[in-house]
């Protein structure tokens, strides 16, 4: 399913990108290419977040999504997930180790 997955490719330091809508995958590549689990996963988060606001809502278009952009930050990686034009954009980043201040 590798192919342009609408110009996320060229986000700095991304490692894999997903492009979803109601029906499932559309595109991905890097990391994310051919994660169904994934992306399964991260479309039921969206779906229900986009429901808890507005319980008659099952859709996550533009007018009812009460947001435009969630960032789940697990273990060693971020997903940045925006909703745009009833579509979920989704971009993997490796988290960059903090340094301890020094004392």
């Amino acid at each position: 399913m590798a192919m342009v997955v609408h110009g996320l490719e060229n986000i700095p330091e991304q490692t894999g990108c997903l492009v979803m809508s109601e029906d499932g995958v559309l595109a991905s590549s890097g990391e994310l290419e051919n994660d169904e689990r994934t992306a399964t996963l991260l479309l039921e988060l969206v779906q229900t977040a986009a429901r808890l606001p507005h319980p008659a809502s099952t859709s996550f278009s533009d007018e009812t999504s009460p947001f435009n952009r969630i960032s789940v930050v697990f273990g060693e990686s971020t997903f940045i997930l925006t909703v745009c034009a009833q579509k979920v954009f989704v971009v993997k980043k490796n988290n960059q180790p903090q340094e301890s201040p020094a004392i």
